[in-house]
């Protein structure tokens, strides 16, 4: 379902990988390891088309993908369901379960501006499965989450890829994946590039 060949990523003007080449079927679960800096986030960027590729190809349309980063993207003026709501007639899809699957029918009503950090991820991370498609890309997605929604969402996360999705995800935790693949991106690095420079957009900036 989803072929990556020979790809660069950029960070700013800057190349941080060459070369990049994997290939993940249905049901497939890959994890992006490496040290801070190393390009985990340019990678998933860049597969989500948010940054241009100068070299290399990736089979995947932008319908098949959903992507989630540092920033939960919630609307603070809206409660969670209209959150939900929101991202529902983006999609076009509207599955019954999500308040419940991500634990938050309780706070259903709450506006997203008086949630706390780990509530703010989870209404986050609902995204993922209003979406209903089918390559997730992941940045950190279990940050500001109790061991017990890190638990949860790597169920959900499971159920994802026994399904026939696919997930790539970047996190320094060991999730219990029990069919998961692992990427050092490190192997990757563009030469002379070490991951350390930063770059005037401010939108890529402390975004590694």
């Amino acid at each position: 379902m989803m072929t990556v060949t020979d790809l660069d990523c950029l960070r700013g003007q800057k190349r941080v990988l060459s070369g990049v080449s994997f290939s993940l079927a249905a049901g497939d679960c890959l994890i992006l390891r490496g040290p801070n800096g190393a390009g985990k986030t340019t990678l998933l960027r860049t597969l989500a088309g948010l940054s241009p590729a100068p070299r290399g190809t990736v089979s995947a349309t932008p319908d098949d993908l959903v992507y989630t980063g540092h920033l939960d993207a919630v609307k603070p003026q809206l409660t969670v369901t209209e959150n939900l709501t929101f991202w529902q007639g983006i999609y076009q899809n509207a599955p019954a379960d999500t308040l419940a699957r991500f634990d938050l029918h309780e706070l259903a009503e709450r506006p997203a501006a008086t949630l706390s950090a780990g509530q703010k991820r989870r209404l986050g991370l609902a995204r993922l499965h209003v979406s209903g498609r089918r390559i997730w890309l992941l940045d950190e997605p279990t940050t500001a989450l109790d061991a017990d929604h890190v638990a949860r969402f790597t169920a959900i996360l499971t159920d994802h890829c026994s399904s026939g999705g696919i997930a790539i995800v970047s996190t320094h935790l060991d999730l219990d994946l029990s069919r998961a693949q692992t990427l050092n991106v490190a192997d990757f690095a563009a030469p002379n590039g070490n991951g350390s420079s930063t770059s005037d957009d401010p939108f890529l900036q402390g975004s590694y």
